[in-house]
C-alpha cells in the first residue's frame, strides 16, 4: 500500500487569522462552503474549532461514496480532520500572502490500495479529489468575500 496525496491551494483576500476562523467553524461556514460533492452533512459534537466531530458523505464519483466521521484539532495555523472510518487526513494549511491576504493549501493523505487498482487510485484520484476541494476553496473565497 502506498501513501495517496492530493493537494490544491487558493489565495483569499483576507487575514490568516479570519480564514482560519471560517475553516474552523463546522457550525455555519463550513456547510454554507460544501459542494455537491458532499451529503449528509451533520456536527455530532462543538462545531467551533478543536473537538468538532462532523461526519458527510464524499462522492468522489458517482460510484465511489465514502462516508467521513471527522475529528478536528485547530491550530495556530492549521485545521486537521482525521476520518475515524479511514486512514484519510485533510490538513487545511493557512499562510500569510502578503501584507493582508492569506494561501490557504488544502492536502489529503491516505492509505492506497495496492496492484493494479492501487496504481489507478494513484494516479486519478488526487485530481478529482483537488477539484472537489477547488470548489470548497471557491467558495470559501466567495463567503469572505
Amino acid at each position: 500500500m502506498a501513501q495517496v496525496t492530493a493537494t490544491t491551494e487558493t489565495t483569499l483576500s483576507v487575514a490568516p487569522t479570519v480564514a482560519l476562523a471560517a475553516l474552523a467553524d463546522y457550525a455555519d461556514t463550513r456547510p454554507a462552503i460544501l459542494t455537491e460533492a458532499y451529503t449528509d452533512y451533520a456536527v455530532e459534537s462543538g462545531g467551533v474549532g478543536s473537538g468538532t466531530v462532523a461526519t458527510w458523505r464524499l462522492h468522489a464519483t458517482k460510484k465511489r461514496v465514502r462516508h467521513v466521521v471527522a475529528d478536528v484539532v485547530v491550530d495556530a495555523s492549521r485545521v486537521i480532520e482525521t476520518d475515524r472510518n479511514s486512514s484519510m487526513v485533510t490538513t487545511y494549511a493557512v499562510v500569510p500572502d502578503g501584507a493582508t491576504g492569506t494561501r490557504v493549501v488544502v492536502t489529503t493523505t491516505w492509505d492506497g490500495a495496492g496492484g493494479v487498482g492501487g496504481f489507478f487510485e494513484r494516479t486519478f484520484a488526487p485530481k478529482g479529489l483537488a477539484r472537489i476541494h477547488d470548489g470548497v476553496l471557491a467558495n470559501l473565497a466567495q463567503r469572505l468575500g
